[in-house]
Formats: C-alpha cells, sequence, structure tokens
C-alpha cells in the first residue's frame, strides 16, 4: 500500500535560527515556527489555537537559514514528519516530532534585514531545496 508523509506550512519564527555542525561537518539549522488558527466561538468571540513546530533543515539551505532567517521572519516549509527518540543524561527515554525540510522559502516581513536585503545579498537566498544535497546523517551524528 502506498504512502505519504508531507508537511506543508506557514509560519513565523518563534526564535532565532541554530546553526550547528555534525561531527562530520554537515551542516544542520534548527528552529521553530508558529502557525495559528482562528475561528468564532458558538458564543461568536474569536478564539485562536497556536501550534508550534520544530524544523530541521540540512546541508547549504541550512548555512542559508541560518545566515537570513530570525525571529519573527515568516517562511514557508514544505517537508517530512519525523520522530527522533534517544535518551537523556538522567537516562530517561525522550522523543521529538520534527519536520525535516526539503524546501525552505522565506516570506517577506519580520526578521533582521527583511526579504529585500536578503534578496540583493544573494539572489538565491530566498528559496532553498535541499531534495538534491543529501539525506540526514545517522542519529550518532546528530548534534542535538
Amino acid at each position: 500500500m502506498a504512502s505519504v508523509n508531507k508537511v506543508i506550512l506557514i509560519g513565523n519564527l518563534g526564535r532565532d535560527p541554530e546553526l550547528r555542525y555534525t561531527k562530520s561537518g554537515q551542516p544542520v539549522t534548527t528552529f521553530s515556527i508558529a502557525t495559528t488558527d482562528s475561528w468564532n466561538n458558538k458564543a461568536g468571540e474569536r478564539e485562536e489555537h497556536t501550534e508550534w513546530h520544530r524544523i530541521v533543515v540540512w546541508g547549504k539551505s541550512a548555512e542559508n537559514c541560518g545566515k537570513y532567517l530570525s525571529k519573527g521572519r515568516s517562511v514557508y516549509i514544505e517537508g517530512r514528519l519525523q520522530t527522533r527518540k534517544w535518551e537523556d543524561k538522567d537516562g530517561n527515554e525522550r522523543q521529538t516530532t520534527e519536520i525535516n525540510a526539503q524546501t525552505v522559502q522565506f516570506l517577506g516581513g519580520g526578521g533582521r534585514g527583511g526579504e529585500s536585503q536578503a534578496a540583493s545579498a544573494d539572489p538565491d537566498a530566498g528559496h532553498f531545496s535541499p531534495r538534491a544535497e543529501q539525506s540526514p546523517p545517522p542519529d550518532d551524528d546528530i548534534p542535538f
């Protein structure tokens, strides 16, 4: 049976991205984005719910995200869901679900410099598709 694991999000960064390098030197950037749904409840009052998503980007795209993205910046993400498990320093089993980004596109406003500076500094800075670059390293090479 066929299956699909695809996530598409548009949201705003909740903090500056963290660029790190694996032991083998591969760049990896992590950041969180917020998406907010709003609706009117039965009483006609406006309600909102914000969901936070952990994003992981690899390779040259990771370096560009670390360079051009910052807290508050809007971003379009395409990727796949991935759950990782590990044992913390106290021996407790932990897990996290994150989006392994395959496409990152910078959207207008927010962050340091805004869209126009990023585009003028590097014409390709606004859209990255790391699909062809490489796949994530084995879990023992992940720096977080």
